[in-house]
């Protein structure tokens, strides 16, 4: 029996819903079961496996199969159509880019995923929303601060944007309140030096506080 299709309007209610998207650069997959448990034992429930990860497309078939519903999988990094729809196929329900290429947009629409394409100014971020992102990845967001997204989003409040690199626990309500609808976090959330220890109680208390802080921001 084929696998039930996409369903990108509940992919992207729940993606929102957390409000964090953990951001895995991995040396290899080995890890990747025990951080998804550590990050969803801290109520982090989006896992993002960057293409950059050797055995990506690998590892996200992994966490599809082992996680079910409890987990979101996601890819990014991905730079071309073919990469898109292998991961989209090994189980990948949104697709991240650190820019925007239309025929990336357009085949994960197609296939079902949630799109979300790097922008970085107010023309490039409108570019990706009107090529059809749910999401646009403000990217590099740490040359910026919060107050950019603020100030783009006064004049273009219909536009859903996550800010991506810079997002720490201490400021990551920043982000929220100056209008993020979600915030994607690397290192900050899980950190090389914990990785290397099998840290997972540390992985697990930075998923707390990162979504204790979105919670924060949004109450």
């Amino acid at each position: 029996m084929p696998p039930a299709p996409l369903d990108p309007v509940s992919t992207l209610r729940r993606v929102l819903a957390c409000g964090v998207i953990a951001v895995l650069r991995l040396d290899s997959t080995r890890s990747l079961p025990a951080i998804a448990r550590a990050l969803l034992a801290g109520g982090v429930t989006n896992v993002e496996v960057t293409m950059t990860t050797p055995g990506a497309l690998d590892g996200i078939r992994a966490l599809a199969a082992e996680f079910g519903e409890t987990l979101v999988p996601g890819v990014g990094t991905v730079l071309d159509v073919p990469t898109c729809e292998a991961a989209v196929a090994a189980g990948a329900r949104y697709v991240v880019s650190p820019h925007f290429d239309p025929a990336v947009v357009s085949a994960t629409k197609r296939l079902g995923g949630v799109s979300m394409p790097g922008a970085f100014t107010p023309t490039e971020m409108l570019r990706a929303w009107a090529g059809g992102a749910d999401v646009v990845k403000v990217f590099p967001s740490a040359a910026v601060g919060p107050n950019y997204i603020r100030d783009v989003l006064a004049p273009l409040p219909h536009l859903r944007l996550m800010p991506t690199g810079g997002v720490d626990a201490r400021n990551a309500a920043d982000w929220i309140r100056a209008g993020a609808v979600c915030v994607g976090a690397g290192a900050s959330l899980v950190p090389k030096d914990a990785l290397a220890r099998g840290d997972w109680p540390a992985i697990t208390a930075n998923a707390r506080a990162f979504v204790a802080a979105v919670a924060a921001a949004r109450g």
